[in-house]
């Protein structure tokens, strides 16, 4: 019996459609699904919360292996605030992320910005910078997100 695979995604129609099947690729610890989404650009840059700046294909590829050799990583994007274009769009979201302490689950808040651009394949990724959050600027973004919807 000869075994068809499932045709590729559509390329994302919106800023808002990509910025959702990255969380989703993170949520399944899928690495190719992760690198389907980048812009073919040589200056393509991510950083991790707490890392360094990761330039290019295949740093980020690497980078994102590295955290997905402990798993898929559960993370819920909240409070965001979109700005953009017909070309460009950025997304500034605080990140729950939830992980297992010997006390048991437990939520950590990351500040990151995507940044995505429209090219002739669809709308994909050109920057992704993440961040610690202290619980008082999670607060604060988290109200005034609030307000503004």
């Amino acid at each position: 019996m000869a075994r068809h695979s499932a045709p590729p995604p559509a390329p994302p129609d919106t800023p808002d459609e990509i910025d959702q099947r990255f969380y989703q690729a993170m949520q399944q610890g899928d690495v190719d699904k992760m690198m389907a989404l980048w812009a073919d650009e040589d200056d393509i840059a991510c950083v991790h919360p707490g890392g360094s700046r990761v330039l290019g294909a295949v740093a980020i590829r690497a980078s994102f292996e590295a955290v997905f050799a402990h798993g898929a990583v559960e993370v819920v994007p909240e409070a965001a605030r979109r700005t953009g274009s017909q070309t460009w769009a950025v997304h500034h979201v605080v990140e729950r992320i939830r992980g297992m302490t010997p006390q048991g689950p437990q939520d950590a808040y990351v500040i990151a910005t995507n940044i995505y651009v429209r090219t002739l394949g669809g709308w994909r990724m050109l920057v992704h910078h993440a961040s610690p959050g202290s619980q008082v600027e999670i607060a604060g973004l988290s109200e005034s997100a609030a307000l503004l919807h």
